[in-house]
């Protein structure tokens, strides 16, 4: 059990025990099917446990050059890499740094086929099945217009010469049960082609470690398929699933403030630090708090940016809150975390300045303040 009193504030802070309990899971379902699961950089980043995690799974998928470098340097098993985009200047590293690299679209593909081949990395073209019960639009990833992956009508069979593997990417923290789902439909419109293929990649938004989570199933899911499909890997690559449960954020009541109701402002902010809680929305648990009502004392949580809506909504206490106490939010070590850095290693824009006809470069970010924020 973390004391949080020798904790900093705020601080996010993982427990490595139970990240291991994590991944003694994703070890059985490897051992047990067959499959190969890999550790999803977009969702957990936090690269001090990289050579943890290695112990007990196969490797970590990037969505970005400095991912594959994290990846490549900190775990250094297998590199996979997906993005919807690959640059003219960076593909020559990635494909330096990767054992996989799946393509957006057919003309991606085409544009870095020559340069792939030539470096012998295994290539796949990511497909949308045009199918998910996801229910919020900002995350899903096969929502009608979505840019992520081919539909059925746009794929390319005479283009597939070269590509070893098929992609699809279709749950957000889901159960087996919505994979089955997707399979179904993923099957009934590209399995002519799968039989000629190396690898299958499942994605990732697999809850594994959840509870809840029907671990049965989907090693029935993966072995089915497999006897469908029986010269044809499988590859699962769960991000939230690794960090699930491992950690807090770690802050301090800095103030409260009443204007009709109590606010109390923390030394996090919401829209800095946990931006997926203005996104989803998603509301974190609190250790010790509850919902509105639900006990004696009512607060409205806010953050210490100057941004009016930079507030994660009212909770309730056993106590009143002091300036100074210790509010823990739970489960921040996956997507929240990694939204407060580069999130998918996504290169910042560079800084410059346009003076008397002349462009000056002011700044570039660099993978190491990448890296470095990060650990």
């Amino acid at each position: 059990m973390i004391d949080y009193s020798k904790v900093p504030s705020p601080c996010y802070v993982l427990e490595l025990e139970r990240l291991q309990k994590n991944l003694l899971i994703m070890q059985n379902i490897e051992q047990e099917t067959g499959a190969k699961i890999i550790c999803a950089l977009k969702g957990y980043s936090f690269w001090h446990t990289f050579p943890e995690i290695g112990k007990y799974i196969s490797g970590a998928t990037a969505s970005s050059l400095n991912e594959a470098k994290l990846a490549r340097e900190e775990m250094n098993k297998e590199v996979h890499l997906f993005a919807p985009l690959y640059e003219n200047n960076e593909i020559d590293e990635i494909l330096s740094l990767s054992d996989h690299i799946t393509f957006n679209s057919f003309s991606q593909w085409q544009k870095f086929k020559e340069k792939t081949c030539k470096a012998n990395v295994s290539a796949g073209i990511r497909v949308n099945p045009e199918s998910s019960t996801v229910e919020t639009d900002l995350y899903n990833p096969c929502g009608r217009y979505s840019r992520l992956g081919v539909t059925l009508k746009e794929f390319r069979s005479d283009l597939l010469e070269g590509i070893e593997g098929l992609h699809f990417h279709a749950l957000c923290e889901q159960n087996a049960d919505a994979l089955e789902s997707v399979l179904f439909d993923f099957e009934k419109k590209f399995s002519k082609w799968i039989p000629q293929m190396k690898w299958v990649n499942f994605g990732g938004g697999h809850h594994i470690t959840r509870k809840d989570y029907d671990i049965q199933k989907l090693k029935s899911i993966i072995i089915n398929f497999k006897k469908r499909y029986p010269t044809t890997e499988v590859i699962l690559e769960p991000g939230e699933a690794i960090g699930w449960q491992t950690g807090e954020l770690v802050a301090t009541v800095g103030d409260i403030v009443k204007n009709e109701i109590e606010t109390v402002v923390l030394n996090v902010s919401i829209s800095a630090h946990m931006p997926d809680c203005l996104e989803m929305p998603y509301r974190p648990n609190i250790i010790g708090a509850g919902n509105p009502g639900e006990k004696t004392y009512q607060y409205r949580l806010a953050g210490n940016s100057c941004l009016a809506g930079d507030v994660l909504g009212d909770y309730s206490f056993d106590k009143p809150l002091q300036v100074g106490d210790k509010i823990i939010f739970e489960d921040m070590i996956h997507y929240t975390m990694v939204k407060t850095t580069f999130f998918n290693g996504v290169k910042h824009p560079s800084i410059g300045i346009w003076e008397n006809d002349q462009f000056t470069l002011l700044r570039e970010f660099s993978y190491e303040q990448f890296k470095n924020k990060l650990g």
